[in-house]
């Protein structure tokens, strides 16, 4: 029987080019390699799978250039189906040589139950297996859009391979780079993520970082009334909708509570925490932003909240720091926020104390 990894895989390695054409489709052979784009079968050239032994390394060996990640072929089987349980893994490449299972355990180890896609369980678990922003490609994207003070508290975190689906169900996913922001209830439970997919190669000035493909930034799980949470609010808290946007604003008032609630509409059906009293609207400067304003002033009225404006200069606040700079958003600032406010958000400045 059959049970050692290292024998499985060198049963694999045996049938090298058989593996690849079975979990790697899309690729092709060329000499002595097969070609792919990766280890979830994208058409490409990046990742190849040696399928002879040579004085470079044994069969089955692979190696993806675009990463640096490599492996053998039962990781090939691992991440092309997506196995966690290296029981999984075994077992499909049993399968695929014919070789007999084992004798199951008499108390197997529960699988993880597969969840649906875009449900707020799908959208725990990928904020959970990312990493933190800190030296990432998050951090240049951010940069590109002008905030180079980044206070986010842990509500972002970085995704170096997340999946990208397009509009047709039939077509294959892509991965791509991806910047993970969780989208949280008033008790800050979270109840769903928000994807930004990013550029890694270079910088398209209409792109502004992002990667090339049809809607770069979506949302997953229950959204409606909750935002991404910069800060915990108590009495004061400002409320607009994207999240650039947002840590735009951030970057002048480090500590002021922010919540980005990812568009117009969600800023209109916002969640209010009962304790604050005092709340500032970031409004985008177009019909729809305004109105959601409008909407959030009248329901936060009704609850006894006091709500004032913030209007950027140009389109939006993120705009007004790319084009205008970061002195014109203090600035902007400064002159809409109320007085105990600017004391105690805005931090001073040279030009302040002059």
């Amino acid at each position: 029987m059959v049970r050692d990894a290292s024998e499985l895989a060198r049963r694999l390695a045996r049938e090298a080019e058989a593996v690849c054409r079975h979990y790697l489709s899309n690729g092709k052979r060329e000499g002595r390699y097969w070609l792919v784009g990766d280890v979830q079968n994208t058409p490409g050239r990046s990742l190849f799978v040696r399928l002879y032994e040579s004085p470079k390394g044994p069969a089955g060996k692979w190696t993806d250039a675009a990463t640096g990640e490599h492996g053998d072929l039962l990781d090939i089987i691992r991440e092309r189906l997506g196995f966690r349980d290296f029981r999984d893994v075994a077992d499909e490449a049993r399968r695929f040589l014919n070789l007999p299972r084992p004798v199951p355990e008499l108390s197997p180890k529960p699988l993880r139950p597969a969840v649906q896609r875009g449900s707020r369980e799908a959208a725990r678990r990928l904020f959970a297996i990312s990493r933190p922003t800190e030296g990432t490609l998050v951090e240049l994207y951010l940069r590109r859009r002008g905030i180079v003070e980044l206070h986010h508290g842990g509500s972002l975190r970085y995704q170096p391979r997340c999946y990208y689906h397009g509009p047709d169900e039939d077509s294959p996913a892509e991965i791509w780079p991806a910047m993970i922001a969780a989208v949280t209830d008033l008790d800050g439970t979270i109840t769903g993520v928000h994807r930004t997919w990013l550029d890694p190669d270079g910088f398209d000035p209409y792109r502004l970082g992002k990667a090339p493909i049809d809607t770069p930034r979506r949302a997953m799980g229950d959204l409606l009334g909750n935002a991404v949470r910069f800060g915990v609010a108590n009495d004061v808290l400002v409320a607009g909708e994207g999240i650039e946007t947002m840590l735009s604003v951030r970057c002048m008032l480090p500590t002021m509570p922010i919540a980005a609630a990812l568009s117009a509409n969600h800023l209109a059906a916002l969640l209010l925490p009962y304790t604050v009293r005092r709340l500032y609207i970031a409004c985008d400067a177009d019909p729809a932003g305004m109105g959601a304003a409008a909407t959030l002033t009248s329901r936060a009225g009704e609850s006894g909240i006091e709500a004032f404006p913030l209007s950027p200069t140009l389109g939006d606040f993120n705009e007004d720091l790319r084009t205008l700079g970061i002195e014109d958003l203090r600035t902007t600032l400064r002159r809409q926020l109320l007085p105990q406010d600017i004391v105690r958000f805005l931090p001073l400045t040279t030009t302040d104390t002059a």
